[in-house]
């Protein structure tokens, strides 16, 4: 004999699925490391007078995403590090020139005393 009743269906609870996402929410929260990230200091060149104190000593360095140019000599970023010890560093960045070629740029000649890294507009 066939049941006579007509089958109905019962609607499904998203309850349980909202309790799920968020245990597993917090669950990757909690067990995710959070790493801090280097700063890199910079100073932007401003029209005036020069500062007491500030060094003779510039080089102009031209950044590109291919090219590096010292001076208007082409070198390579290990050449110009070698090349550069102490005084001030003018870098101008070419249109072209990525983020990334910049802070290579910058963490190489970073933590050297009398050495100053300046970025023009």
């Amino acid at each position: 004999m066939r049941n006579a009743a007509p089958f109905v269906r019962r609607a499904v609870s998203l309850t349980p699925l909202i309790d799920v996402i968020f245990l597993l929410l917090l669950f990757f929260m909690l067990s995710s490391t959070f790493s801090s990230f280097g700063e890199i200091e910079l100073s932007q060149a401003i029209a005036g007078a020069a500062a007491p104190g500030t060094p003779t000593e510039r080089v102009f360095v031209q950044l590109g995403a291919k090219r590096l140019v010292l001076n208007g000599a082409p070198v390579t970023l290990d050449e110009l590090v070698a090349r550069v010890e102490t005084g001030q560093v003018l870098v101008s960045l070419d249109g072209d020139a990525s983020a990334q070629r910049m802070v290579d740029l910058l963490v190489r000649l970073r933590g050297r005393d009398g050495l100053t890294v300046i970025l023009l507009e």
